[in-house]
């Protein structure tokens, strides 16, 4: 304000040449919106001049003056001089005028005007001076103002593209808390048919976002309002659009077309209109109001909006379910009001302005920015009629009755949860459906299963991870006890291959029928002291004693057990021991290795099974050597993992195995399962109906344990 002197500026803001006022008035939108700046711009009479401007100037001139008035208007003063011809003015050009810098300009002022009551720190004393009533009038006269500002936010210009959002959000804003609750919805609507939803939908999942984000998050959280307002408005039979829309139901069900039910009546007396004429479309009474109370009005538009679009295929599952008995039938109302309850909480539309508003500040971060917006939500109607299309499919997947109501429910909301909720901000509404109707089943009772978990960690956390850490524990010891009584039982390894006693050449059909050339037999002994083994040229009929292997490995001098055994490539194999597999492997190799002492070879007999040495792993002091003492080569996977997993918590080691460690983990969960049958169902969690206890009539002996998860 030091550098530019006000009289002079608003001297040339009158002067008769279009190229002085032009360049004034460019000077002036860059330093009135400093409010000391404005009050002295006001005293010395800047504002009369700057009016005119605005309502006769052309060009940029007149693009500069809409942008310096905007200004001042949002620094709250100016307002004395804001009247109808001014709202006449600016409604006019955003409906003729071709130029974005007008056009910016003229909406950033219709925005003031609108928010001004919301704004303000003084309410005004004219009512309809502001707000969206000031610009009514104008309307009427220029009937293409709203379809002309919606189309707008399909502009190139982004600047261009926000004013006519913001715009728009404070018509929204403004109509929804000021007009009568007769007047805002059919604003509403008119929107709707206009496109808006459809636009802001595209500029939400387009690459505009970034630059349209204050805005976008503004509608967001306007749609938000707008379903928090359908939903408090209570189902009213009194009031002609409600009752109108109950009728529109009952009309097209074809009542003339269905089955009534006063045919089956034992007196044979027929009535004119079904006494089900509520229940047969799915409602639980005859009074059909007071179940519409959880979600209210937005509950009556889903419905009415999916059997208007929807209308065969509503009378189509009318008539399929009409052949049903009564407790089988899918109650299509109550489904529908689910399915908007659903997505009630899942987009958390009871969250609070100030909670909104919170979001603003994840804006400033861009890798966030995905989180905030939720685009989806503009799509309600298409996600409203898949949700309720997976309802009818899993209702009728299930076999399910009017008592599973809450079940199913509650799988459409696992449903939803994981399709809608997992969705990005860029993927389209019919990638969507197309999810939610593909969607597998086994997938979502998995999901199922993992929130009953999560569920059961958020209730029992604590005494969970004790349980489960003794649980583990024990079954550490089972399966240890379990690969050692393996040792103590042994078992035949082939002792190096040959290929054919026949003479001549060996060819690869030969290599494919290589066979064992001779047989070790290994076995623990009772003490758990010792391996006892011996070479055998063929297995014999009867396992040898250990007076027979006459070899044998103190485990006290064992360093390290080694072995190449990787997990099975069947990740579903089963863990069961005693299985093996069809064709021995020749490559899985356990090695013993252990430290012998060099100057005292009578404690163990040199022999030709523990040639082998390693002369670069000897001690510095060249006492003790360490050697191989003993090689295994297991013909199965679970041989080897029950000899590697034994020797090595003999040792008192971890196991390696995937099959021991499976097999650990399966004893662990049985075992839990095991203690939570002992929660009684009369304590303070469980209270309630005790349940049905089945009987063993007609039951026989002929069962088996699938403990491994089927085959």
């Amino acid at each position: 304000m030091e550098s530019i002197n006000v009289p002079e500026l608003v001297e040339r803001l009158g002067s008769d040449e279009d190229a002085v006022r032009k360049m004034a008035v460019f000077k002036l939108q860059s330093n009135i919106g400093d409010p000391s700046f404005a009050d002295v711009f006001i005293s010395e009479g800047g504002l009369t001049r700057l009016r005119y401007l605005t309502l006769h100037a052309t060009g940029n001139t007149l693009a500069y003056s809409l942008a310096s008035f905007s200004r001042l208007l949002e620094v709250d003063k100016g307002w004395e001089y804001v009247n109808q011809d001014i709202v006449e003015r600016v409604v006019e050009l955003v409906v003729t005028h071709p130029l974005v810098n007008i056009l910016r300009g003229a909406m950033s002022v219709l925005v003031a005007i609108v928010s001004h009551p919301h704004t303000s720190a003084s309410k005004t004393s004219q009512p309809d001076a502001f707000g969206f009533r000031a610009l009514k009038p104008a309307i009427a006269v220029h009937h293409q103002f709203l379809e002309m500002l919606v189309s707008r936010l399909s502009s190139a210009d982004h600047a261009l593209c926000a004013n006519a959002l913001q715009l728009i959000n404070s018509l929204m804003r403004d109509a929804i808390t000021n007009d009568a609750d007769s007047d805002w919805p059919k604003f509403i609507k008119r929107l709707q048919d206009l496109g808006v939803i459809k636009a802001v939908y595209v500029l939400m999942q387009s690459t505009a976002l970034y630059d349209l984000a204050h805005p976008l998050l503004e509608f967001q959280a306007l749609t938000k309002v707008l379903l928090r307002k359908w939903r408090d408005i209570p189902v009213d039979l009194e009031k002609t659009d409600h009752r109108r829309a109950l009728k529109a139901l009952h009309l097209a069900s074809n009542p003339q077309k269905l089955p009534e039910a006063s045919d089956n009546r034992e007196d044979g007396v027929k009535r004119k209109h079904s006494p089900d004429k509520w229940r047969r479309l799915g409602f639980g009474s005859e009074s059909p109001a007071w179940e519409f109370e959880e979600v209210g009005f937005l509950g009556m538009m889903d419905l009415t909006d999916y059997v208007k679009k929807h209308e065969d295929v509503f009378h189509k599952m009318l008539l399929e379910q009409s052949t049903k008995p009564t407790e089988q039938s899918c109650p299509i109302a109550r489904a529908s009001l689910a399915v908007t309850s659903i997505l009630y909480e899942h987009f958390e539309v009871d969250k609070s302005d100030l909670e909104d508003a919170k979001s603003y500040l994840a804006l400033d971060s861009r890798s966030g920015i995905d989180k905030v917006f939720k685009p989806l939500i503009l799509q309600w109607s298409k996600l409203h009629t898949a949700g309720l299309t997976a309802f009818f499919r899993l209702w009728k997947a299930t076999g399910a009755e009017l008592e599973d109501f809450i079940k199913v429910a509650e799988l459409v909301r696992i449903l939803l949860e994981a399709v809608v909720g997992g969705a990005s901000r860029v993927k389209d509404v019919q990638e969507v459906e197309g999810e939610i109707a593909d969607f597998d089943y086994q997938r979502l009772r998995e999901l199922q299963m993992e929130l009953f978990e999560l569920t059961y960690e958020d209730t029992w956390g604590r005494h969970l991870r004790q349980i489960r850490d003794e649980l583990n524990h024990e079954a550490l010891q089972f399966v240890k006890e379990q690969r050692i009584r393996c040792l103590l039982q042994g078992a035949w390894f082939p002792n190096g291959v040959g290929y054919k006693l026949e003479a001549g050449p060996v060819t690869k059909q030969d290599l494919k029928r290589s066979v064992p050339s001779s047989y070790r037999y290994v076995r623990l002994s009772h003490n758990r002291r010792y391996l006892h083994y011996a070479d055998f040229e063929t297995q014999v009929e009867h396992e040898p004693g250990l007076d027979v292997l006459l070899n044998k490995v103190d485990l006290a001098i064992i360093s390290s057990v080694a072995s190449n055994i990787s997990a099975p490539p069947d990740s579903n194999s089963s863990t069961s021991t005693l299985k093996t597999l069809p064709q021995p492997s020749s490559s899985t190799k356990i090695t013993i290795h252990g430290y012998l002492p060099v100057s005292d070879p009578t404690n163990h007999p040199p022999q030709r099974h523990h040639a082998r040495t390693n002369s670069s792993k000897s001690t510095p002091n060249n006492t003790r050597q360490e050697s191989v003492l003993l090689t295994l080569h297991p013909q199965s996977q679970s041989l080897a993992s029950e000899w590697l997993d034994g020797l090595l918590m003999l040792l008192n080691q971890q196991p390696i195995t995937s099959e021991t460690n499976k097999l650990i983990g399966l004893v662990s969960q049985y075992g839990l399962k095991i203690r939570l049958l002992n929660v009684r169902f009369d304590d303070g969690a469980f209270r309630g109906e005790e349940p049905e206890v089945p009987g063993r009539e007609g039951l026989d002996e002929d069962y088996y344990y699938d403990i491994i998860g089927g085959t």
